[in-house]
């Protein structure tokens, strides 16, 4: 049974994963949780970028901080996250080489 919730929930995950930031952050937490100033320098971005980021991911329930003294250490919110960006990377999609939808180039979509 699908309810508003799990649109919800699938609505938020695609919002997360349309930015290549926002998707190789949770890539990175996939592998390991971890703290802002060492995400930043290994996705090489500003750590200002990142905290946005990060703002969008909390929000958006994907990502929890947890405090440690000075530092914060974020992970992802359930392991299912996890578990969901894992099969999603095993994906073999046969593309259109017409279709003009949004890439690693950040091409708009032809094809609506």
């Amino acid at each position: 049974m699908r309810t508003l919730a799990h649109t919800d929930a699938l609505a938020r995950f695609g919002h997360a994963l349309s930015d290549a930031t926002r998707t190789r952050i949770l890539l990175s937490l996939n592998g390991a949780a971890g703290y802002p100033s060492e995400l930043a320098e290994e996705l090489g971005v500003s750590r200002q970028i990142l905290s946005n980021h990060l703002a969008c991911l909390r929000g958006c329930g994907l990502v929890v901080a947890v405090p440690e003294g000075r530092r914060t250490r974020y992970e992802l919110a359930d392991s299912r996250i996890g578990d969901a960006l894992t099969d999603l990377m095993g994906l073999v999609l046969a593309v259109d080489p017409r279709c003009g939808c949004a890439g690693v180039d950040g091409a708009g979509c032809g094809c609506r």
